[in-house]
């Protein structure tokens, strides 16, 4: 590596320039290719921002090979960088990269490599002229062999891509769940993830595939803005996830308040370009320590307070949030290929997205089934309301419901629709002789015969007691009787265990119209026929006559007309 342009041991801000690399200002020359004489060895460069800054190593005393030699310079703010590879025949060999230009320099991981071509005789010395560089103190460079490089570039290229695939996947993801659940927090997190997939992206300059354009300065004052912003998404998408009841308001609006002034002061940070750039990121860490602190003591405070969100919350950001911290304090960049804070940044978003959204996942799917089954049990205790608890039959409200919504279909109104009111012959004697037990065998096995007739066009009750109910429709008067006898038939035929002489028989009152009524109304005629069954010696089918609603009823059938507007009867 290139030694003395690098953070002292003593100092994380304080760049030492050593004695084997040299440097030297001057004004922005076009055609200049020589650095001026003499080059400092010692001390810091000034008034480079609006100039250029000459810098030189020998490579004497190094431990490099210089006939197998590449340039690696982690990418900063520049408009244009030289870069010249002196052998030992004085030999010179140059390359260079402008802003919006960098060619084939680029590699993965937001680096620039200079390949030194292979010559006979060693390179002694290289040289690199920066225009209008923003500041040394953002400047990495690092001097290896190809092999090194090459391994370096596929490894750190392998490392961003699964990085940033895991974010754009869990962005989408997240989307796709706020979408689905209509919730803030699944919606935060997902913008927080997809601004982390841009600046992962642009930090990395796999953006550069599609933008060439945007190589250099511009790239690093977008990674900039989109850094603020993504601490600002990340901010809110935690505390926004906790409920309000759980933390003081003062807390909340702290934390919020601290995220936004993260955002907004890196808006002018992002656009500088000359000026005191290093004091004032001293001063954005500082504020990104302060918003870690506050977001740190809301999810601590909830998670004391039982609050499950923030629990989840613990487990997510605990990783990223030590890194942070840790990032302001020390210098990785030395690791992971050069990729170094950049890398810690993008896998620890990945552990954050993808434990927010495992556990995202679990709570919503958990909170879908609670809802199914609080929907299936509200499904079940409606039909169960809708049911005869001994028979399984519908029971009286069931039956008009079935009216009702048959009504609301608009069937033919022409449809003649029938009502057989069933009731059990002398059923107190058989409560009396064999007992309520008995009573209520004779009741379901009443209830099995005639479910047997049940189908889209017939429906069957029981309204209570030993009554029960047949609706049918689309059955003519001869049709209608042949069907009202096949069920009495049905029923007196049937063996109840009761012993000898224990045979049971059933009366049945027949009511008939078109389209659909009241139900009390039809009932009501229904009943009259029944009663006339009764009185004519049980055992029998009567049928209505609408003409006669205060004397005897007749057993032939009458038609009740046109069908009058269905209302809900109890």
């Amino acid at each position: 590596m290139l030694a003395g342009l690098w953070p002292s041991e003593a100092s994380a801000s304080e760049v030492v320039l050593g004695p084997t690399l040299c440097h030297a200002v001057s004004e922005r020359v076009a055609t200049a290719q020589e650095a001026p004489a003499p080059l400092a060895c010692r001390g810091e460069p000034h008034g480079y921002q609006d100039g250029s800054l000459w810098l030189r190593t020998s490579l004497r005393g190094l431990p490099v090979d210089g006939n197998d030699l590449m340039l690696v310079v982690h990418n900063s703010r520049f408009d244009r960088l030289s870069v010249a590879f002196r052998y030992a025949d004085g030999f010179v060999a140059q390359s260079e990269v402008r802003g919006g230009d960098f060619g084939s320099h680029w590699r993965a991981g937001g680096q620039i490599a200079f390949d030194a071509p292979m010559r006979d005789v060693p390179v002694t010395a290289v040289t690199l002229r920066f225009d209008r560089l923003a500041s040394t103190k953002l400047l990495r460079m690092r001097l290896m062999d190809h092999g090194e490089a090459s391994y370096e570039a596929i490894a750190l290229a392998g490392t961003v891509s699964t990085a940033l695939t895991l974010l754009l996947v869990c962005a989408l993801y997240n989307a796709g769940l706020a979408v689905a659940v209509r919730r803030a927090f699944p919606a935060w997190q997902a913008a927080w993830a997809g601004c982390m997939v841009l600046w992962g992206a642009i930090w990395s300059q796999l953006h550069l595939f599609l933008f060439p354009g945007m190589a250099g300065a511009l790239s690093a004052q977008s990674c900039t803005a989109l850094s603020c912003l993504a601490i600002t998404l990340a901010t809110a998408s935690a505390v926004t996830a906790i409920d309000r009841t759980t933390l003081p308001a003062g807390l909340r609006r702290a934390a919020l308040l601290s995220g936004i002034a993260v955002g907004i002061f890196g808006l002018p940070l992002a656009v500088m370009r000359s000026g005191p750039i290093v004091e004032l990121g001293n001063v954005l860490g500082a504020l990104i320590l302060v918003d870690l602190g506050l977001v740190a003591i809301c999810l601590a405070l909830a998670s004391l307070r039982k609050s499950t969100d923030a629990r989840n919350l613990v487990g997510a950001w605990s990783l990223p949030m030590l890194m942070l911290a840790a990032l302001q304090m020390t210098n990785p960049n030395t690791i992971f290929w050069g990729g170094g804070a950049q890398i810690l940044i993008l896998f620890a978003a990945a552990w954050q997205t993808l434990w927010l959204s495992i556990t995202a996942s679990h709570k919503y799917a958990k909170l879908r089934i609670d809802r199914d089954a609080a929907r299936i049990a509200e499904a079940q205790a409606q039909e169960l309301a809708r049911r005869d608890p001994l028979t399984g039959l519908l029971n009286r409200r069931g039956v008009i419901e079935v009216l009702e919504a048959k009504s609301r279909q608009g069937d033919d109104p022409d449809m003649p629709v029938a009502l057989l009111l069933i009731d059990v012959d002398r059923f107190k004697l058989i409560n009396d002789q064999y007992g309520h037990d008995a009573g209520d065998l004779v009741l379901t096995r009443i209830a099995s015969q005639i479910v047997r007739w049940e189908q889209a066009r017939c429906h069957v009750a029981r309204l209570g007691g030993e009554e029960f109910v047949i609706i049918i429709e689309g059955l003519e008067t001869a049709a209608l009787q042949r069907f009202a006898e096949s069920v009495r038939e049905d029923i007196a035929a049937c063996r109840y265990g009761l012993g000898p002489g224990g045979g049971v028989t059933a009366s049945i009152g027949v009511a008939q119209t078109t389209g659909y009524p009241d139900f009390r109304a039809l009932y009501r005629l229904a009943d009259k026929a029944l009663y006339a069954a009764k009185r004519s010696g049980r055992n029998r089918v009567s049928f209505s006559s609408a003409h006669n609603d205060e004397g005897d009823e007749r057993s032939a059938h009458t038609a009740l007309g046109a069908g009058h507007p269905l209302r809900g009867g109890a």
